[in-house]
């Protein structure tokens, strides 16, 4: 049997672009691609915090150091420069593969630079 779990993420990534007439996509630093292990084509699922859209693309790379975060093609309707989002993406797993995996989990600041990697979420509590 095979699970699918969380990856990685980019948590709380500032949007700084938007493209729409680009050939679609999300460009990413390349700098957090790395820290996170997204490879670069892999599927990702974008999660807009600002405002509540959910949608699936892929990554390529945007310079590296740059901070740059791209929403393009017809994502960009989904998104606004300024906009607040999450970036995760998921693999499959066997039973075997689970005993030990943990997930990559890079934080950032506004103007999306890493603050910390954890590898786990705390317990949510009442």
């Amino acid at each position: 049997m095979q699970s699918t779990m969380l990856k990685c993420k980019l948590h709380r990534a500032k949007v700084t672009q938007v493209e729409l007439e680009y050939e679609g996509s999300c460009a990413i630093d390349s700098d957090l691609l790395d820290s996170a292990g997204i490879h670069e084509y892999e599927q990702i699922h974008i999660y807009n915090i600002s405002n509540g859209e959910r949608f699936v693309t892929y990554a390529i790379r945007a310079e590296r150091g740059s901070g740059i975060i791209s929403v393009n093609g017809g994502a960009a309707r989904r998104a606004a420069r300024g906009d607040i989002v999450v970036i995760c993406a998921y693999a499959s797993l066997n039973q075997q593969e689970l005993v030990n995996f943990k997930p990559t989990l890079v934080y950032l600041d506004e103007a999306n630079r890493i603050t910390h990697i954890k590898n786990n979420i705390p317990v949510q509590a009442a």
